[in-house]
């Protein structure tokens, strides 16, 4: 009986989910399924045939993956850090990590504008010191792109990363350099294989939130097309509604297969975990 309460304090989430998340999202996808009253694939075939939009889809795709494995790069270093330190070091060094999430994406990306203009303040500098002879095009370009996403979503792999590396114990460490093996295979054989279910979780997080940013790409990556710009114009400017269905579908089914490939990649990595 008492599980049986329990259960009903799910209710009130379950129905508000349903009513505004499950639902319209179920209704997006089957409004491109049906047109004029006839099952039709019409949309998604116009989409995949069209060399324009699967440049962009390219595009997002390629932005989205490096900028994951950008994060990874800089995250793991500097989460395996922090989780080393002490309590009161460790929460400052976090506090600094979450440090960017407490400003506004449209604010971080007016900065990285700045900075990388054509007039900007690396470009000024590299100039000075003789590194390059003429300004250097990053903003409005891919890269450009990168560079923000990764200043938006690195704090997200570094919580992540130290929530699971400061229960390693590490006496594991101690013990295998104990039995002969040195600081970085212990590292690569304990530490990382261990880390790995914060890391997918983490490599998720940054993927998904990159393949849907909006604020950043518009700002960063000017005529640079991704899908959820390009999404966006088809939806306000050019108001065909019926295309941003397919590619909001499209951008849904792009992120249950990547939850799911990480998923068997992290069963294969770590199958106790």
């Amino acid at each position: 009986m008492k599980k049986k309460y329990i259960a009903l304090l799910l209710l009130p989430g379950l129905l508000f989910l349903a009513a505004f998340m499950i639902i319209p999202i179920l209704l997006t996808i089957g409004s491109t399924f049906f047109q004029e009253g006839r099952l039709t694939f019409d949309g998604y075939m116009h989409f995949f045939k069209d060399p324009y939009f699967l440049l962009i889809l390219l595009t997002t795709l390629r932005v989205s993956v490096v900028t994951t494995v950008l994060c990874i790069a800089i995250g793991f270093p500097a989460a395996y850090y922090i989780s080393r330190q002490g309590p009161r070091r460790k929460g400052i060094l976090l506090a600094l990590a979450i440090f960017p999430l407490l400003t506004s994406s449209v604010v971080r990306s007016f900065s990285w504008m700045i900075i990388l203009g054509k007039k900007g303040l690396l470009n000024n500098t590299l100039l000075a010191i003789g590194l390059i002879h003429e300004p250097m095009d990053i903003l409005y370009t891919p890269t450009a792109m990168m560079i923000g996403l990764i200043h938006l979503f690195l704090p997200l792999i570094i919580i992540t990363l130290v929530g699971v590396m400061e229960n390693i114990d590490p006496d594991l460490i101690k013990a295998a350099e104990s039995l002969g093996a040195s600081k970085f295979s212990a590292f690569c054989k304990i530490i990382v294989p261990l880390s790995v279910p914060g890391l997918i979780i983490g490599s998720i997080l940054v993927f998904v939130g990159s393949l849907t940013a909006y604020t950043t790409p518009a700002l960063l990556g000017g005529k640079q097309r991704v899908i959820s710009t390009f999404l966006y114009q088809n939806a306000i400017t050019l108001n065909d509604w019926y295309l941003a269905s397919v590619i909001a579908t499209i951008m849904i089914v792009i992120t249950f297969v990547v939850i799911a490939l990480m998923n068997k990649l992290a069963a294969k990595l770590n199958p106790g975990g």
